[in-house]
């Protein structure tokens, strides 16, 4: 009897080992890095404004810096010009017009929706800003926004695209800025 629960115990013994020998050491296994999410190219902003009460009431502003951040300096900056006590249905376009035809980079940015956010910062104006869209975290993008005027006067809106891969919780405060432009706004 001792024999063979000797035996047992040197059949178990070996089949722990073979099994344990054949097992994959998963700590020496290595995972490739997942593809970095670059920032954008952005060398034109374009805002449409459409006066909600009269669809026909349209205004635009644009930054064009030909080169992106770097050596050229802009060569369009519009100031906002918008009517008081309206609201205002707000599209933003981004491009890279480094390229040929222009990249539209505002389709990456949708499409990159949970990694994106824009920040509006008014400064000595009555607008105010409220995003429409949203990603698909159900947090803003700000592509689509609704400006809010009131009252006449002068000031600037800061107009910031934060690219916040892996970190978006709907504040201005984490990742990087894509693109910031800051527009002379008159509200007239």
């Amino acid at each position: 009897m001792k024999k063979r629960t000797n035996t047992l115990m040197a059949i178990a013994f070996a089949a722990t080992v073979i099994w344990t020998g054949c097992k994959k050491d998963e700590d020496t296994t290595t995972n490739p890095p997942p593809p970095a999410n670059e920032e954008e190219v952005i060398t034109t902003m374009k805002l449409a404004f459409v006066d909600s009460s009269n669809n026909s009431n349209i205004k635009y502003a644009t930054f064009r810096d030909p080169d992106g951040d770097g050596g050229l300096s802009y060569d369009i900056f519009d100031t906002i010009k918008l009517e008081p006590n309206k609201t205002w249905i707000t599209t933003i376009l981004l491009l890279n017009e480094t390229e040929s035809p222009a990249d539209t980079i505002s389709n990456e940015v949708l499409d990159e929706g949970v990694d994106h956010l824009f920040c509006f910062t008014p400064t000595g104006t009555s607008a105010t800003v409220i995003k429409t869209d949203l990603d698909n975290n159900g947090l803003p993008i700000g592509l689509q926004s609704k400006w809010y005027t009131t009252v006449a006067g002068n000031g600037t809106m800061q107009v910031e695209l934060r690219h916040q891969p892996g970190v978006k919780d709907g504040t201005c405060t984490p990742g990087d800025t894509d693109i910031s432009v800051d527009f002379q706004v008159k509200v007239q």
